[in-house]
């Protein structure tokens, strides 16, 4: 197993959010099918230095150091179909772009484009509400800039 503290901050990284939270006693079983798939996760016969983890209860997260071996096509592919796997038995939509999430205080909170803006516009979000940007590249980023305030955010052009 590929330990996230070894990686380099230059590991690409793949963030895929959850349209709702994991329950509880989902979490340790989705930890472990997504590490598992890390740990065989290979890209044209060669073993990709990887790490899978869920965050938060809400977004499961792909790294592969490609310093080793570039994460191909069709390793992609096979992550897509992982996540397609994930999606069908946790009755989750991992692909929906436009559900943004927010800190509420020690609370992770969801919702789509136009309740998210309804929100803003009756100040129970602010430019200063910490949100998550899925879009980070790195694991440097992951790390630096994956909670934003909504101000420094791409979200801040759907307000």
């Amino acid at each position: 197993m590929t330990d996230f503290q070894t990686l380099p901050a230059s590991t690409r990284v793949w963030i895929y959010q959850s349209n709702r939270p994991f329950k509880a006693e989902e979490v340790p079983q989705l930890k472990e099918y997504v590490d598992r798939f890390a740990q065989n996760w290979v890209s044209h016969n060669r073993a990709l230095r990887a790490h899978g983890d869920v965050l938060h209860n809400q977004f499961v997260v792909l790294m592969v150091d490609e310093s080793q071996a570039d994460a191909s096509g069709c390793s992609i592919d096979k992550s897509v179909h992982f996540l397609k796997q994930i999606e069908q038995a946790y009755g989750v939509d991992l692909f929906d772009r436009m559900t943004f999430t927010w800190m509420d205080g020690d609370t992770v909170r969801s919702a789509d484009s136009a309740e998210f803006a309804r929100l803003y516009q009756e100040g129970k979000i602010t430019g200063e509400t910490l949100v998550f940007d899925n879009l980070v590249k790195t694991k440097g980023e992951l790390e630096e800039k994956w909670l934003k305030p909504l101000n420094e955010s791409w979200h801040r052009r759907f307000l």
